[in-house]
């Protein structure tokens, strides 16, 4: 590292005379970078949350909390003197105060006008590039995509080479559903696993759009999975409104344990992994309606 290390964010090419040893992340998804490149920062915005929502990779128990992704915790980061922050678009106003403490990468992840999960893979070796550890990055994206064909013969061994259609959601209230269609993470897994989704416009950079849940009644032709955590689950799924939805009356609809849908490259796998094990759940000949 003695000649020094280039970085590209979404601002340019940064230069670090050495490799950072001492790093903070205050978007998931960055944690979920630095974590897959077996470097573990010193803290993570809303570590909590992370452990319940994101779940995968784990952050280890020797991780701080920096505050919030909204709000971190200043006089702790500058006490915690890193060589690294790492932010993302919801802090830009807070980069001059942050890169008083250390120098400041800013990575915009999440765009209507790119493919969100090449932009998640670039990052991905951009961090690998500064870290020293292009090497293993590369090792770890390749056996990602074979982790991905032994997803897909799962899937296949079972429902055969017509795979079910798939629609996928997150509840934010009994009343209010998240929809994921193009450009989000669960329907580029779901493309990876050989799957068709719901490639329909999204109304948010991360690929979602906001629905009311009797709004659901119109997914008549695929299954549906539904992402965890939701913890208002008893006061939905027991009313005659839910029973009444087509996927629901047919046995057509599963849960996916919890898994970070706005996150870095390898929360694909995990996505494509968890939604695999939740169609290996439901009957085969149930969906069989569903299949392209």
């Amino acid at each position: 590292m003695a000649a020094g290390v280039a970085v590209s964010d979404s601002d340019g090419v940064h230069h670090f005379a050495r490799a950072p040893q001492r790093v903070v992340a205050l978007s998931w998804e960055a944690a979920e970078q630095l974590l897959e490149l077996g470097i573990t920062p010193l803290a993570v915005a809303d570590a909590a949350d992370y452990r319940k929502w994101v779940v995968r990779p784990a952050l280890p128990p020797s991780v701080l909390p920096a505050g919030g992704r909204l709000e971190p915790n200043l006089e702790l980061l500058a006490s915690l003197k890193p060589d690294l922050i790492i932010i993302s678009p919801s802090l830009l106003d807070m980069r001059p105060q942050l890169a008083r403490i250390a120098p400041v990468l800013y990575f915009d992840a999440y765009r209507h006008d790119h493919d969100n999960a090449q932009v998640a893979r670039d990052i991905y070796r951009q961090l690998a590039g500064l870290f020293g550890r292009t090497a293993l990055a590369e090792r770890r994206l390749a056996g990602m995509e074979q982790g991905f064909a032994r997803l897909r013969g799962r899937l296949q061994q079972r429902f055969g080479a017509q795979l079910p259609r798939v629609d996928v959601i997150r509840f934010a209230s009994p009343a209010v559903v998240y929809v994921y269609g193009s450009n989000s993470m669960p329907l580029h897994a779901l493309q990876r696993l050989g799957i068709a989704g719901t490639p329909q416009p999204a109304a948010s950079i991360w690929g979602v759009t906001q629905q009311k849940v009797v709004q659901l009644g119109q997914l008549r032709d695929s299954v549906v999975l539904y992402q965890q955590p939701f913890e208002q689950a008893g006061k939905l799924f027991g009313t005659p409104l839910w029973r009444a939805m087509p996927f629901v009356a047919q046995q057509r609809f599963a849960a996916v344990r919890a898994t970070w849908s706005y996150g870095g490259i390898f929360s694909l796998y995990y996505l494509a992994e968890a939604m695999t094990d939740a169609l290996l759940t439901l009957d085969r000949q149930r969906i069989k309606s569903v299949t392209r």
